[in-house]
C-alpha cells in the first residue's frame, strides 16, 4: 500500500486472491469503487474495492451468474434482492440435484438388470427427456380427452392421471416412468384399434357433467381405500353410476345398471390398462391411482348386475 493507503490493481488482487484480469473485468463493469487515480492514469483502489470484491467472490462461488451479481450490488433493497438471488439458485440446485438421482437411477438400472435386457433398457431411458418431464403424458391425455371439455376439468383430470417424475427415483420407478414414456408416444396410437376408447358413445353425453361426477366419485373411492375399505363402500358406486346417468340425461334404474355394465366393457382396451399398471408406482403412497379405482367400481358394478364371478 501506498502512502495514500491505496492499492494498485496488482495490488488489490494479491490482497482479494484473484487475478488482475479478475480486478479488471469487475472495475469495467463498473462493480468495484474506484478511490483514485495515479498521475498515470492508472486506478487506485481503496478497502472499500476490497471488500467489495470479497463480497463478489461469495456470490460467484454459489454460482450466482454476473447479471444476477450486478441486480445485488446495484439495485435498492439489496437484501431483498440478495434472498431472491439466492432462492433461484437454490431453485436451479433443486433442478441440478434432481437429475443427478436420476442420473444415479438410470445408471443403477443398468448395472443391476441382466445383459440382454441392457440394450432394451438403454434405449428406453435415451428416448426419455432429460431431465423427464410429463410432457408426452400429458399430450396422451389431452388427444384422448373430449374436445368440449372446459378447461378447468381437463385441469384437475390431468392432475389426476398425470404422475410426476419422482425426485428421488429408484431403479424401478426410471424403468416404469421410461416405459410409460414409451407406451404414450408409440406411433400405433394413431391406429383406432390402439386409441383409448371414449367413456361414453360420442355425442350421448355431457362431458363437463361426467367427469365432475366421476371425480366426486373417485374422491369418495380414494377416501375409502385409504380407511383400508372397498372402494365401492361409502356410497362411491351409486355416485360413479350417478354421474353416467346425469352425464346421458337418464335415470339411475337397474336397467341403466344392465346398460352402463356394457358401455364401460368398451373401453378396455390395451393402452389403459397398462398405463395404469406402469403409473401405479409413480404416484404418491398415499394416493390411490385413479385407473384402478375405476377398475374397482366397474367390477363391483358388474358384480352388482351380474352376480360375483364364478
Amino acid at each position: 500500500m501506498s502512502s495514500d493507503g491505496l492499492w494498485s490493481i496488482g495490488e488489490l488482487a494479491a490482497r482479494a486472491g484473484v487475478t488482475v484480469k479478475t480486478v479488471r473485468f469487475y472495475s469495467d463493469r463498473g462493480l468495484l469503487p474506484e478511490a483514485a487515480r495515479s498521475s498515470g492514469g492508472h486506478r487506485r483502489y481503496g478497502a472499500e474495492a476490497l471488500d467489495r470484491l470479497r463480497f463478489i467472490r461469495s456470490l460467484r462461488a454459489l454460482d450466482l451468474p454476473v447479471p444476477e451479481v450486478e441486480r445485488v450490488l446495484r439495485d435498492e433493497g439489496p437484501d431483498d434482492v440478495l434472498e431472491e438471488a439466492v432462492a433461484g439458485r437454490l431453485r436451479d440446485v433443486g433442478s441440478q440435484l434432481v437429475a443427478l438421482r436420476w442420473k444415479e437411477a438410470s445408471l443403477r438400472l443398468l448395472q443391476e438388470c441382466a445383459a440382454g435386457e441392457r440394450t432394451e433398457r438403454l434405449r428406453l431411458l435415451g428416448a426419455l427427456p432429460a431431465p423427464p418431464d410429463t410432457d408426452a403424458l400429458v399430450r396422451f391425455w389431452r388427444r384422448a380427452l373430449p374436445v368440449r371439455l372446459p378447461g378447468r376439468v381437463v385441469a384437475t383430470v390431468l392432475d389426476a392421471v398425470v404422475p410426476q417424475p419422482p425426485e428421488e427415483p429408484g431403479p424401478e420407478q426410471v424403468l416404469a416412468f421410461a416405459r410409460l414414456h414409451a407406451l404414450v408416444t408409440d406411433p400405433r396410437l394413431e391406429r383406432p384399434e390402439f386409441r383409448p376408447a371414449p367413456p361414453l358413445p360420442d355425442g350421448e353425453y355431457r362431458p363437463a357433467v361426467l367427469y365432475e361426477g366421476l371425480a366426486e366419485a373417485y374422491g369418495i373411492a380414494s377416501a375409502e381405500v385409504r380407511a383400508g375399505r372397498a372402494p365401492q363402500d361409502g356410497g362411491a358406486l351409486d355416485c360413479f353410476v350417478s354421474a353416467y346417468a346425469r352425464a346421458r340425461g337418464e335415470a339411475d334404474t337397474p336397467d341403466f345398471r344392465r346398460r352402463l355394465v356394457g358401455l364401460l366393457a368398451l373401453d378396455d382396451g390395451p393402452v389403459l390398462p397398462r398405463y395404469w399398471k406402469l403409473a401405479a408406482g409413480l404416484f404418491a403412497p398415499d394416493q390411490p391411482v385413479l385407473g384402478m379405482l375405476h377398475h374397482h367400481l366397474s367390477t363391483a358394478l358388474r358384480g352388482q348386475v351380474h352376480g360375483p364371478a364364478a
